[in-house]
């Protein structure tokens, strides 16, 4: 692939004053400030939003170089390019405003992949990004391949090409929709869609682009790279047909049977299996990793694909797989008390998410805590995947009265709780021994959290209370 790095990136525009407006940024000043490369930037300018205020990344900036603009939607002068940051829509006032103003727009995995092009694993879909791309990049330096995780993972991509990529690394790219919808070049070695389920429609507007945006990510492809698809998602299977129609190599990805291709992913029995064009890789027994569920198995045969491209061999991604624990607020086991699991999946803060976690257990043991700020999604699907997976849930938070109520006309035992704590005691007079107390919240956490993180750590203090460090309940 050629070095697509332009020569001069000209007057700058960056919308969104969050962490990844400051790490882009960041990245441009340190260009403008070095002798070699100043003359690729003209000028950097940051317009925070009408939300942002003027604290200490903006006067932060200021100090390094930067033009700063707080507390408005509306944008000044011409640019030759603009870098949006993903929690700004492409249909929100300031987005328009940037787009008016500057003679191109895109995000940042566009930006930083076009400064370094090279070796993009890029891994999306509405479930399980981060365990995948997480897994993925295990597996890459288990095997002694320099990788790190990065993007909507945690690691803003213009820190991580910021602090050095050294030659040989490969990115391992967490993309949400937010970040892909702004992408136009952007030409991963090998692109990933696990799933595709509604969500985030308040920035998509509809489902299709939503859709469209995840697609977006195989849109520059050829056939020597790989594209890697799990089949059992309908939406996935669809579009997986269309890049086959395009020549591309597609592995598709199942863990409900053997997909009837040539470039495949699936259990053999227990047995994790790839067939890539260089031959059949029989991997770990998916019941020797220390992931639960269909959908980490899936997982699992996506990251193994990913590695074993990039040049992984199969007793490392064996060692790796076997080796590899649950992430934090993922499927998280927490502890056992009196016989019961308590299990931390704060993550799920959609509906789809939470199905997936109760499928990972035995149906009718799981007692589960759903609940919190209420994201207004349609719930019948959901309530009918739980009353066949689940033994009783509690309902909390801003959320209760109506995933309760929806979860009861399905006929679902619900009980109600004011706040996670609450819930929580409510789910220990339902359990016994043997049972699942999961908190999958199908939900977002703002109402009584400022995240899914603080959530999943305030859930894990309650429930190690229950027993004192050290004892042998």
């Amino acid at each position: 692939m050629d070095n697509v790095r332009p020569d001069a990136l000209g007057d700058v525009l960056v919308l969104g004053l969050g962490h990844t407006g400051q790490a882009v940024a960041r990245y441009l000043l340190h260009l403008a400030d070095d002798p070699a490369t100043a003359a690729r930037v003209g000028s950097v300018t940051v317009v925070g939003g009408a939300k942002s205020s003027d604290g200490p990344a903006a006067r932060a900036l200021r100090a390094a170089g930067a033009a700063v603009t707080v507390g408005e939607d509306s944008v000044e002068g011409s640019y030759d390019l603009c870098v949006a940051s993903p929690g700004i829509s492409e249909f929100s006032d300031l987005f328009a405003a940037g787009r008016a103003a500057s003679g191109a727009v895109v995000g940042e995995p566009e930006l930083v992949w076009r400064e370094s092009p090279e070796r993009w694993i890029a891994i999306t879909g509405t479930n399980g990004k981060t365990t995948t791309t997480s897994l993925a990049t295990a597996l890459l330096t288990g095997a002694g391949i320099d990788a790190v995780s990065v993007g909507n993972i945690g690691t803003n991509l213009a820190d991580a090409l910021d602090a050095g990529r050294p030659a040989g690394r490969w990115y391992v790219t967490e993309l949400s929709s937010f970040q892909l919808a702004t992408t136009e070049r952007l030409h991963p070695r090998v692109a990933c869609l696990l799933n595709v389920t509604p969500d985030h429609l308040e920035w998509h507007r509809t489902f299709d682009g939503y859709v469209a945006a995840k697609e977006r990510v195989f849109a520059n492809l050829d056939p020597s790279d790989l594209a890697v698809l799990v089949v059992d998602d309908p939406v996935c299977a669809r579009v997986a047909d269309g890049l086959e129609a395009r020549g591309l190599t597609v592995c598709r990805v199942s863990v409900e049977g053997v997909p009837d291709a040539p470039c495949r992913a699936y259990l053999d029995g227990d047995t994790l299996t790839v067939d890539l064009p260089d031959g059949t890789h029989r991997l770990a027994d998916f019941s020797a990793m220390a992931l639960e569920g269909p959908h980490n198995a899936a997982n699992a045969l996506v990251a193994s694909a990913c590695a074993l491209f990039a040049g992984a061999p199969d007793d490392a991604v064996t060692a790796g797989l076997v080796a590899f624990g649950p992430l934090e607020h993922r499927i998280e086991p927490v502890r056992t008390v009196d016989g019961v699991r308590y299990v931390n999946d704060s993550k799920a803060t959609n509906t789809d998410a939470a199905v997936t976690a109760v499928g990972a257990f035995a149906p009718g043991t799981v007692v589960c805590l759903v609940g919190g700020h209420d994201k207004g999604g349609d719930l019948a699907d959901f309530c009918r995947a739980m009353g066949g997976a689940c033994r009783a849930v509690v309902a909390y938070g801003e959320a209760r009265a109506r995933m309760g109520g929806a979860l009861e006309e399905a006929g679902v035992p619900v009980t109600y709780a004011p706040h996670m704590a609450e819930a929580l005691e409510a789910a220990r007079a339902l359990v016994r021994p043997g049972d699942v107390v999961l908190l999958s919240p199908a939900c977002s956490s703002f109402d009584e959290f400022s995240g899914y993180e603080e959530r999943g750590r305030a859930f894990k203090d309650l429930v190690r209370a229950l027993v004192p460090e050290g004892g042998r309940r």
